[in-house]
């Protein structure tokens, strides 16, 4: 994930080396909250859902196998119409990529226990808050500056 051009001041001069390790060497290429593997396309259902092919295995977001679903394949065959069918669930697919992210939102703070692996959609998801906070900081800032120079 890139970083802002405003943080990189944050980071430390050996961020790519400590980030590769967070993800490589303790994360072993997996996500730390839903274990998707990092580089690979894996099918998903848009909620979470995802599946393992190492595993043959249908995943939910916090990488815990589910029993119910039936395989891709299985779903893809299936007749929608015919009693007791329903259509079958729209299948995307989404390649992985990791990031190292700072759990407590403080990109000074590099401690190996504030970093964790983790997939796109999981970032996305941990730093909502954080995304929610700077919006309203920033357009309270616009409309601050629109009042004071209007």
């Amino acid at each position: 994930m890139p970083i802002a051009p405003e943080h990189r001041w944050l980071y430390p001069i050996d961020w790519r080396e400590l980030s590769a390790f967070i993800r490589f060497g303790r994360a072993k290429g997996r996500c730390e909250h839903c274990r998707r593997p990092h580089g690979r396309n894996v099918l998903h259902l848009g909620d979470g859902v995802w599946w393992d092919e190492d595993v043959s295995r249908w995943r939910d977001g916090q990488g815990r196998a589910l029993r119910r679903l039936a395989a891709p394949a299985d779903m893809a065959r299936a007749q929608p119409g015919l009693a007791g069918i329903d259509p079958p669930a729209s299948v995307r697919v989404t390649r992985v990529i990791l990031a190292s992210a700072h759990l407590n939102h403080d990109p000074g703070d590099n401690r190996p226990r504030n970093l964790a692996a983790l997939c796109q959609r999981c970032h996305m998801r941990h730093d909502a808050g954080e995304h929610r906070r700077r919006r309203w900081l920033n357009a309270f800032r616009v409309r601050a500056i629109g009042d004071l120079f209007a």
